[in-house]
């Protein structure tokens, strides 16, 4: 079976890699654009990385990570915070890690990348240092961004050859469509992938127009994705 990439919504995503099921950020209850068909109590999965503790990111974790079992890759805060909980199994398998520290998994290489922004977990408690991921599965490299404002050290993706790039666009609480263009250039993926858009008014953009200011702009080709779609990667 192919390697896959499959939108949730907002910046929730199914991954198939390597013959492991891997969600980021499972926000599925409460999300209007997460498809009818998926669901907590049934979505698979073998591992759940988080970029950070707000709850429109760390969404379903525990239900999933209960019924599944999956290991949860995240920072030391959010573990704390998972130990806490009476739902999960103390001894559930939780990768720490932290900003710039990576680890190798079944499906491929976990790198934790900076991002700008905050986290708070839903207790209120602080949810340690918001980041992104940077997968490394065979020769392909994939980036999620994650929340984030522009920072000058996405030019240190770049030498990376990163083939796909998830960005959020949707200004107010991450980057909007200028900033996000500025980070496709420092990053120069072959392809940039628009999301954290158009869940809410408050976050809603012209996605066709900001397609046509990447592709005259940059190098990167832009694919716009629907909420179910799915991506093959190769």
């Amino acid at each position: 079976m192919k390697n896959t990439i499959t939108y949730l919504g907002h910046a929730s995503f199914a991954l198939y890699l390597n013959q492991k099921k891997i969600l980021i950020d499972p926000f599925l209850t409460g999300n209007p654009q997460c498809p009818s068909d998926i669901s907590p109590s049934t979505i698979p999965a073998d591992y759940i990385l988080i970029t950070h503790a707000h709850e429109d990111h760390i969404g379903d974790t525990l239900q999933i990570a209960q019924r599944t079992n999956a290991t949860i890759v995240c920072v030391p805060e959010i573990t704390r915070w998972l130990r806490e909980q009476i739902e999960i199994d103390p001894e559930h398998n939780i990768e720490n890690m932290q900003i710039g520290g990576a680890i190798k998994t079944e499906f491929g290489k976990i790198k934790m990348t900076p991002a700008l922004h905050g986290s708070i977990l839903p207790d209120g408690s602080y949810g340690g240092l918001a980041c992104g991921f940077h997968l490394t599965i065979g020769s392909i490299n994939i980036y999620f961004a994650g929340d984030t404002g522009l920072f000058s050290e996405m030019q240190f993706l770049a030498p990376h050859n990163i083939d796909y790039a998830f960005l959020p666009i949707g200004d107010r609480y991450t980057m909007g469509p200028e900033d996000a263009l500025i980070a496709t250039k420092l990053i120069q993926p072959k392809t940039v992938i628009p999301i954290h858009v158009n869940t809410w008014p408050l976050i809603n953009q012209n996605v066709a127009s900001w397609k046509s200011q990447v592709e005259s702009a940059t190098n990167s080709k832009v694919r716009l994705v629907k909420p179910g779609d799915t991506i093959i990667v190769e």
